[in-house]
């Protein structure tokens, strides 16, 4: 063999080469309660699809939103502050009156003092009722938080795996308790995989692989981009993991395949 071609040999490129890998839920989350109540309503069942932002689990709040109803009334209350700032404008148009009668010596300083009293005093009650009233707004924004409460949202969007509890529970706020629903986000979705070490350099972060799925998916490869490339190698075992992510915005592929992974 010619010296020439065991060099071409030698620097031919490598081979690709495939790994097992399972495609997973980008994220998998438990729902539960941030507050002690009855479960009156759950939104979604095991296997629907959800968006993000919808409403997944209702909690009963009858006394919940009275407090909030009553709280906005009295946010929407101004006969206090009205009643105050007439007050303020008579005794300031009086405390000026008298201050041009003090002038022409029709009155006494000590009328004019006593009027500008009543003005401070008056101004005084409104700033009072001024203050009062964004007290009251602000209940009626806490009483409105505390309601919202009861209601749980999707945090992203995804499908419901499964179901735990059902409407008449009480519900806990405890991590010993059940969660009432289990989500996963199935968009993006998740690959996982362990290397060998020897393949430590032909994969770095934003590299686009080639993902094969199990039957019955195995007629189609996916390509998917790398998201992180483990940067501490098991040792006893000479591997270390990636994770890439596969575009599944059309919802075709489920989760919890094996697949194998090409480089």
């Amino acid at each position: 063999m010619k010296p020439t071609f065991l060099l071409a040999l030698l620097t031919l490129p490598a081979l690709a080469q495939d790994y097992d890998c399972m495609i997973e839920p980008n994220q998998t989350v438990e729902i539960r309660s941030p507050v002690v109540g009855i479960l009156e309503r759950v939104h979604a069942s095991r296997g629907e699809a959800i968006r993000q932002g919808q409403v997944l689990v209702s909690i009963e709040s009858s006394v919940e939103a009275s407090a909030a109803e009553s709280a906005k009334a009295r946010a929407e209350a101004q006969g206090q502050a009205e009643l105050s700032r007439a007050k303020v404008a008579a005794l300031r148009e009086k405390a000026r009156r008298l201050q041009d009668l003090l002038a022409e010596d029709f009155v006494s300083a000590q009328a004019v003092e006593d009027a500008q009293a009543e003005l401070k005093l008056a101004e005084a009650e409104l700033q009072t009722a001024t203050e009062n009233h964004q007290i009251a707004r602000l209940d009626h924004r806490q009483a409105v938080d505390q309601l919202r409460r009861r209601q749980i949202l999707a945090p992203f969007s995804g499908v419901v795996v499964d179901q735990y509890l059902y409407p008449g529970a009480l519900m806990d706020s405890s991590d010993t308790k059940k969660p009432v629903l289990k989500i996963a986000q199935t968009n993006p979705l998740k690959v996982q995989a362990l290397l060998p070490v020897k393949a430590f350099t032909q994969v770095r972060p934003g590299q686009v692989v080639s993902v094969t799925p199990e039957a019955p998916f195995a007629d189609r490869v996916i390509k998917a981009r790398v998201r992180t490339v483990d940067r501490v190698v098991d040792a006893a075992a000479g591997t270390f993991g990636i994770v890439a992510e596969i575009d599944n915005a059309r919802g075709e592929l489920p989760a919890g395949l094996r697949c194998r992974v090409k480089l």
